[in-house]
């Protein structure tokens, strides 16, 4: 499961998971993740394997008044019955005059509930929690709950789709719990097969909120269960007076199996 995304901007903190799911995984091999970019996808890690993983988004193009950047390191660990358990450590370094640092602990789970190999078809569910480790001031526990559905089509070269829902736990009453913007949306992906060790791969959460982003880009399958992707994640706000919100990132990765 992946990525979630916390933003600065100015003096505020807006907190926020950028990934459905909290962790890019393989299962078994290191073309099955447990991620796409960010969306969740209906893979697990094999169970007595461990997926250890490395994230860098620089913000790009940088705001003006400090760029972003988020180093993310992760590991999630198979369980019998297409279980995985993992957490995510992000810190986001605000590049400002004062150089501030926010740091999160993201624990998670995923089960993959139905699988069909022989039609290609598989479903799941899971659940990701954001607890700021630091800075707690306005800053609080929250979580997202999805589920989603995977079919592979056959006529087009082993690609796949995935497609779900999310929705956001958060207790606004309490005051200190940030989370703005939509609670609740889809999430959608699609990765082909380009020839070799080379897919494209494309995934969106929908909602204006800190997990709704767009990234395409490619997945590259290493040696000894590596893989690496390369990818630009767009802010669904970005459209509107994107001079101001400039809430886009590169986003790398790199993760390998044990």
């Amino acid at each position: 499961m992946k990525r979630m995304i916390s933003r600065v901007s100015g003096r505020s903190i807006r907190v926020a998971l950028a990934v459905a799911a909290v962790s890019l995984l393989l299962a078994g091999s290191a073309k099955a993740q447990s991620t796409l970019f960010n969306i969740p996808s209906t893979d697990t890690v094999a169970p007595s394997k461990v997926y250890v993983e490395f994230d860098f988004l620089p913000q790009a193009p940088r705001a003006d008044d400090g760029a972003i950047t988020i180093f993310n390191p992760r590991a999630v660990v198979g369980l019998p019955h297409n279980v995985e358990v993992g957490v995510n450590f992000p810190i986001y370094h605000y590049g400002d005059p004062g150089s501030s640092n926010f740091g999160y602990i993201q624990p998670n789970i995923k089960w993959k509930f139905f699988n069909n190999d022989a039609v290609g078809a598989a479903a799941s569910a899971g659940v990701v929690v954001n607890t700021p480790l630091n800075s707690r001031e306005g800053q609080g526990t929250w979580s997202y709950i999805y589920g989603n559905v995977s079919k592979k089509i056959p006529a087009a070269k082993g690609a796949r789709v995935t497609a779900g829902g999310y929705g956001v736990v958060a207790d606004q009453d309490s005051g200190d719990a940030t989370f703005v913007g939509t609670k609740g949306g889809v999430l959608l992906g699609y990765e082909q097969p380009l020839g070799g060790p080379v897919s494209f791969v494309a995934d969106w959460f929908s909602g204006k909120n800190s997990i709704g982003y767009f990234t395409p880009g490619v997945s590259i399958v290493l040696p000894h269960s590596g893989l690496l992707n390369i990818g630009y994640s767009i802010g669904n706000d970005n459209w509107k007076d994107r001079d101001e919100i400039k809430n886009s990132y590169v986003f790398v990765y790199y993760g390998i199996v044990f």
